[in-house]
């Protein structure tokens, strides 16, 4: 759990590698989409907690920055900082790099904890707040990204 840092790992498979020879935009929000599950199970939540809960997490919003090209076979590596939660919502950010260490891109999500029984919104169950609380702990002192924040829009003198 989150006494080991969050990494999940992937590698371009040649179905995501687009008409410009590298890994096509849509292929970025799935590797990125799979790492949220991933740390859904980190954090507690996993396939047996989602189903004794009740409880599962859905994803509100989300931002990606492309930085760098991804190419057929290269292995990726995301990993996730927490920048914020409460007791229902994270505020979360993860990086994707690849072998070199380069970041390759970023993706900014807000999610949301969801009752399933209920359909709607709902406290994160206690595993899992004791669980985010000691990876707010753990990373209280990281540097906020340059990319945190980030909005859309044509910079104009």
């Amino acid at each position: 759990m989150v006494n080991q840092p969050f990494i999940y790992q992937a590698h371009v498979h040649s179905e995501w590698v687009d008409y410009n020879g590298h890994m096509n935009d849509a292929a970025y929000a799935k590797v990125f989409s799979l790492a949220v599950d991933e740390f859904i199970d980190y954090i507690g939540l996993d396939a047996q907690a989602r189903t004794e809960h009740a409880y599962t997490i859905f994803t509100l919003e989300t931002h990606l920055c492309y930085l760098q090209e991804a190419n057929e076979g290269e292995q990726l590596h995301v990993e996730v900082q927490l920048m914020d939660d409460d007791a229902k919502r994270l505020h979360v950010f993860f990086t994707m790099k690849n072998a070199s260490g380069d970041l390759v891109a970023t993706s900014e999500q807000m999610l949301m904890g969801m009752d399933t029984d209920e359909g709607r919104p709902a406290p994160f169950p206690e595993p899992v707040a004791v669980a985010i609380k000691a990876l707010r702990e753990k990373q209280a002192n990281l540097e906020v990204p340059k990319q945190v924040g980030r909005r859309i829009g044509i910079k104009r003198k």
